[in-house]
C-alpha cells in the first residue's frame, strides 16, 4: 500500500511540475491570438462551470441519466477524449465493477460484470450496443474504437430490453454524428516496441439543407509486441499486433420526421496466438531430485515468461458489418427499425500443447528435433528436461521440439438480425415501448490437432495422413441459431416525484448442431490403451469411436431454449438532488452446443483411466439469473456527483469455460455451475474541483459462492470465477490555459483489480494425468492458481494550440508485471497463464482541418 502510494504522489509531481513549467516556456513564444483558441480559453476560464445535462439510451429511449433506476457508469466524449481511449480494454479501466481479459487471441476478449462472466464459445454475458443496433458475435468488443462521442456501461440483467445476450449488463457505445461543416482530423502516434497508429477521419454535411451528412474514417495500427522467441530467435516476435479498419457513416433526413443511418465497417488483424506458458500445480513431482524440480510447483504470479515455441503463431480475423437504421417520429409515437448483417472470420495456429503426454514419441520428426536440440546442447526452462530422446524428456507445452504436435483453430461466424420498436408517451405520464426481434447465426467452430512434420502449419481443419502437416484429432461442427423475440416497456409517474417501469420481453432461440469431422480417416499416434502404448488407428474424433457410437457418425442435433425475462423498477425523487432507484430482473442468456464428441473424450481420456466423474456434456442448459439492487443518485453540488447501489444475483447453470488438455490435444468446452450467489456494493463519483480539475472514479466489491456444482462437486464454496474481489478506477483531467495561444491537457488514471480466481477448482486439488505416469504424484494442488490484486497507472499529458495537439502517454507507467489470464487446466496438472501489457512510452500529434 505504501508503495502505491508513492506512485500516485510521484504522478501527481509530475503533472503538477508540467504545469509549472509550461507558463515559463509558452510566455517566451511570440503572442499569437486566434478567434479558437480565445474561445477555448473563456469556456475554460468561466466562473462557473458549463454544466450539460448528461443524455442515455440506457433503456432504448433517450432521458437523463438521473432518471434511469438502474446503475450507469457514463464516459463523456471529454473524458474518453483526455484518456485516448481506443481499445475496449481501456474502456472497461474506467468502470468500477467490470473486469476485462484481453484473451491471446483477438477474437476472444472476455468481460465479467459483477460477477457473470461471458464463455469462450458461448455467448457474451452482456449486450454490446453501437449507435443504437445490438452487435450479436462476441468477437465485435475487441476492435478499434474511433470517433467516439459516449459510452455507457449499464450494470444488472438487461434481459427484458436487450434479450438473452445481456444476464449481466449493456455497453451501449454512440459515436459522433456528421458536423454541419467539412472538417477532419489526422492523428499519427509512435511508441516503443515498434508501435505505430495512423488514424484520419473526414465528416461534413450533404447538400444545403444541412440535415444530412457523412462520416469517413480509417484507422491502422502495428506492434511488435513486448514479447521474443527465444528458441527462433530475439527478432521473432510473440505478440505482434497489425490492424487496419475503415468506417463509413451515412445520415439522411429528408425531413424533419424521418431519419435513416447507415454504416459500414471493415476491418482485418493480423497478430500473435496462444502467447501462453504453463505453470505447473504438482507438489509430488519436486521430490524427484531434478534440476529446478521446485518449479513443478511454483505460484503463477512468480513465473518467469519464456516463450520458446518452434512454430511461429498466427491470428487472423476479417469482419464485415453493414447496418441500417429508421428513426421515424409518427403522430402517436416513435418508430425505430434496424437490420444488421456480420460476418467475422477468425483463425490462428500455434505450436501444440501435446508434448508433456507422450503420444508422439515415435514420430521421426519428434525423435530427431529433440536428438538435434540436446546435442547442441539447448535448454528448456524448468521444470523441463531435454535428454537424446523424447522418453528420458520431461515436457511442457509449446516446446521447440515438434513432439508438441499444432494446433489450427478455426471460429467463423455469420449472422443478420432485425428489430422493430415503437415507443410513445414521452411528455406523458405514461410512457410505453414495444418490438420484435430476429437474429439468424450461422457459426463454425474447429480446433484441429496436427502432426508436426517440420513443414510448417496447414490452414484447413482436416488435411490427410499424406499431407504435410497430417490431422490427427479434430473437433469441427457447426451451429445454428435462430431467435424470435417480443418485448414492451411501460414506464408511469404515479406522483411527479416517483415513477414505477414494468419491461417484459420472451426469447425463443431455435438451436441446431451438424457434425462436419470425416468418419473414415484414422489418427497415426493417438489411441490409449490399457498397456501404456499409443498406437494409433483410432477415429478422428473420439464421438466416432464404435466403443462409444456404434453408428460410427455423430448425427445433427436440434434443442430450443426459450425464457421470459420481466424486470420490475422503481424511482423516487426525495429532492431535486436526490433520487433513490430499486429494482428486480431475470437475465437469460441461451444454452447450446459444445463441440460433438467432447463428451466422449472426457470419457474415454479422463475419467476411465483416472476414476473421475468429471460432467462434460455435448450440450450445456441455459443460463438464468435473477437480480436484486438498491441505490442512489446524487447531485451534491453543480461541482460534485456521486451514486452507489447494493446488489445480490442468484445464478442458475452459470456457463463456464473449460479447458481440457491431454493425450488427444486440447479441447474448448462449456460446462454449467449449477447455483452461484453474488453480493456486492458499488460506489462512484465525479468531482469538478475547479473549471481546470475534474476527478472521477468508483469502487466495487463483489463477493460470490458457488452453491452447487455438479461438474466438479468439490468445488462448492468456491468463488464465481473470473470475478475479482474488488475494482476500481480513479482518474484526473487536467484543462489550464497557459496563454492565449496554448491550453496545458492532463490526464493521469489507476485501475485497480482484486484477486481473482478463473476457475471453478481454486485452493485445493484435484488428480491429474501424471498420476498415470508416476502413481501418487499426479496430484495437483491449485492454491497457488490465484492471480495477486494489481494497479496500474496511464499518464497522458499535451498542449493544444488551435488546431494542433502534442500528447506524450505511457500506459502502465509503474511497469507492474501482471498476468492478464490464469486458465487452469485441473487434469493437466497446471495453469496456462499469459502476461499483460507491460509499460509502454508514446507521443500522439494530432491535427484538426
Amino acid at each position: 500500500m505504501l508503495n502505491l502510494k508513492r506512485r500516485w504522489i510521484l504522478s501527481v509531481l509530475i503533472v503538477m511540475s508540467l504545469l509549472v513549467v509550461g507558463p515559463v516556456v509558452a510566455q517566451t513564444e511570440e503572442e499569437e491570438d486566434t478567434e479558437a483558441v480565445e474561445e477555448m480559453v473563456d469556456e475554460l476560464s468561466g466562473e462557473e462551470p458549463i454544466a450539460e445535462e448528461i443524455t442515455v439510451t440506457a433503456r432504448q429511449v433517450e432521458e437523463a441519466l438521473r432518471e434511469v433506476p438502474a446503475s450507469v457508469t457514463v464516459l463523456t466524449d471529454a473524458q474518453l477524449e483526455s484518456a485516448g481511449v481506443k481499445t475496449a480494454a481501456q474502456i472497461i479501466k474506467m468502470v468500477p465493477g467490470v473486469s476485462i481479459v484481453n484473451a491471446a487471441e483477438v477474437a476472444d476478449t472476455q468481460v465479467n460484470i459483477r460477477g457473470i462472466n461471458g464463455s469462450r464459445d458461448a455467448e457474451n454475458s452482456f449486450a454490446l450496443v453501437v449507435d443504437g443496433i445490438l452487435k450479436t458475435n462476441p468477437a465485435s468488443l475487441n476492435r478499434q474504437y474511433n470517433n467516439l462521442s459516449q459510452i455507457e456501461v449499464m450494470k444488472g440483467p438487461q434481459g427484458a430490453l436487450y434479450g438473452r445476450n445481456a444476464a449481466a449488463g449493456a455497453v451501449i457505445v454512440t459515436t459522433r454524428r456528421p458536423t454541419e461543416e467539412f472538417e477532419g482530423e489526422f492523428k499519427i502516434s509512435g511508441a516503443e516496441d515498434s508501435t505505430y497508429f495512423a488514424g484520419a477521419a473526414v465528416s461534413g454535411p450533404i447538400g444545403s439543407s444541412g440535415t444530412s451528412g457523412y462520416v469517413v474514417n480509417a484507422e491502422w495500427a502495428e506492434s511488435d509486441g513486448f514479447w521474443r522467441n527465444e528458441f527462433l530467435n530475439d527478432s521473432a516476435v510473440v505478440d505482434p499486433y497489425e490492424n487496419y479498419t475503415i468506417n463509413g457513416r451515412l445520415i439522411l433526413e429528408p425531413n424533419d420526421r424521418t431519419m435513416w443511418d447507415i454504416q459500414a465497417r471493415y476491418g482485418e488483424v493480423q497478430a500473435g496466438s496462444i502467447t501462453f506458458n504453463a505453470a505447473f500445480a504438482l507438489p509430488g513431482f519436486t521430490v524427484i531430485g531434478t534440476p529446478g524440480a521446485e518449479a513443478f510447483f511454483e505460484d503463477v504470479n512468480d513465473h518467469p515468461f519464456i516463450f520458446q515455441p518452434n512454430i511461429v503463431p498466427n491470428n487472423d480475423q476479417e469482419a464485415l458489418e453493414i447496418s441500417g437504421l429508421l428513426d421515424k417520429t409518427l403522430d402517436f409515437g416513435r418508430l425505430t427499425a434496424w437490420i444488421l448483417y456480420s460476418d467475422i472470420n477468425n483463425d490462428l495456429f500455434a505450436d501444440g500443447t501435446s508434448g508433456a503426454f507422450g503420444f508422439f514419441n515415435q514420430e521421426p520428426n519428434c525423435r530427431a528435433t529433440t536428438a538435434e536440440l540436446s546435442a547442441a546442447g539447448f535448454v528448456l526452462p524448468a521444470p523441463q528436461i531435454l535428454a537424446p530422446v523424447p522418453e528420458f524428456s520431461i515436457f511442457g507445452p509449446y516446446t521447440p521440439t515438434s513432439c508438441d504436435g499444432t494446433q489450427y483453430q478455426v471460429r467463423n461466424q455469420e449472422d443478420i438480425s432485425f428489430q422493430v420498436q415503437l415507443a410513445g408517451g414521452e411528455d406523458t405520464k405514461l410512457k410505453w415501448q414495444g418490438g420484435v426481434y430476429f437474429l439468424s447465426i450461422d457459426r463454425e467452430v474447429g480446433v484441429n490437432l496436427g502432426i508436426d512434420q517440420q513443414q510448417g502449419v496447414v490452414e484447413r481443419l482436416f488435411v490427410p495422413q499424406d499431407g504435410a502437416n497430417p490431422t490427427e484429432q479434430l473437433v469441427h461442427d457447426n451451429f445454428g441459431s435462430n431467435v424470435f423475440a417480443v418485448f414492451g416497456a411501460v414506464r408511469y409517474d404515479i406522483v411527479e416525484s416517483f415513477e414505477l417501469g414494468l419491461a417484459l420481453r420472451y426469447d425463443r432461440e431455435e438451436r441446431d448442431v451438424t457434425n462436419l469431422v470425416p468418419t473414415e480417416p484414422r489418427t497415426q499416434y493417438v489411441d490409449y490403451t490399457l498397456d501404456g502404448q499409443f498406437l494409433g488407428g483410432a477415429p478422428l474424433n473420439p464421438g466416432l469411436d464404435p466403443s462409444i457410437n456404434p453408428s460410427g457418425e455423430i448425427l445433427p442435433k436440434s434443442e430450443t431454449f426459450d425464457e421470459l425475462q420481466p424486470k420490475i423498477s422503481g424511482r423516487w425523487d426525495a429532492s431535486d438532488r436526490w433520487s433513490l432507484y430499486g429494482s428486480w430482473g431475470v437475465g437469460f442468456k441461451s444454452g447450446g452446443f459444445n463441440n460433438q464428441g467432447s463428451n466422449a473424450t472426457v470419457e474415454i481420456f479422463y475419467n476411465e483411466p483416472l476414476g473421475t466423474d468429471l460432467l462434460i456434456e455435448d450440450q450445456f442448459d441455459k443460463e438464468t439469473s435473477s437480480a436484486f439492487e438498491l441505490g442512489f443518485k446524487a447531485d451534491v453540488t453543480n461541482r460534485f456527483f456521486i451514486e452507489g447501489a447494493v446488489y445480490q444475483v442468484d445464478v442458475d447453470d452459470m456457463q463456464f469455460f473449460e479447458f481440457l488438455v491431454g493425450p488427444f490435444g486440447l479441447l474448448r468446452v462449456v460446462s454449467n455451475i449449477d447455483e452461484v450467489e453474488i453480493v456486492g456494493a458499488e460506489v462512484g463519483f465525479s468531482w469538478a474541483a475547479s473549471n481546470h480539475f475534474t476527478f472521477f472514479g468508483g469502487w466495487n466489491w463483489t463477493d460470490s459462492e458457488i452453491l452447487k456444482n455438479s461438474s466438479r462437486p468439490d468445488t462448492v464454496g468456491n468463488k464465481s470465477p473470473y470475478t475479482p474481489d474488488y475494482t476500481g478506477t480513479l482518474a484526473m483531467d487536467v484543462s489550464y490555459p497557459i496563454n492565449n495561444k496554448w491550453v496545458f491537457v492532463g490526464n493521469l488514471l489507476g485501475s485497480f483489480v482484486g484477486p481473482t480466481w478463473f476457475h471453478t477448482v481454486q485452493d485445493q486439488t484435484n488428480i491429474s494425468l501424471f498420476d498415470l505416469l508416476i502413481p501418487g504424484l499426479g496430484t495437483a494442488d491449485y492454491g497457488l492458481a490465484q492471480r495477486d490484486s494489481f494497479e496500474t497507472l496511464d499518464l497522458r499529458v499535451g498542449l493544444i494550440r488551435d488546431k494542433w495537439s502534442v500528447t506524450v502517454w505511457g500506459h502502465n507507467i509503474t511497469n507492474n508485471e501482471v498476468l492478464e489470464e490464469v486458465i487452469v487446466a485441473p487434469e493437466f496438472g497446471g495453469s496456462f497463464i499469459h502476461p499483460a501489457a507491460l509499460r509502454r512510452w508514446g507521443l500522439d500529434l494530432g491535427f484538426r482541418f
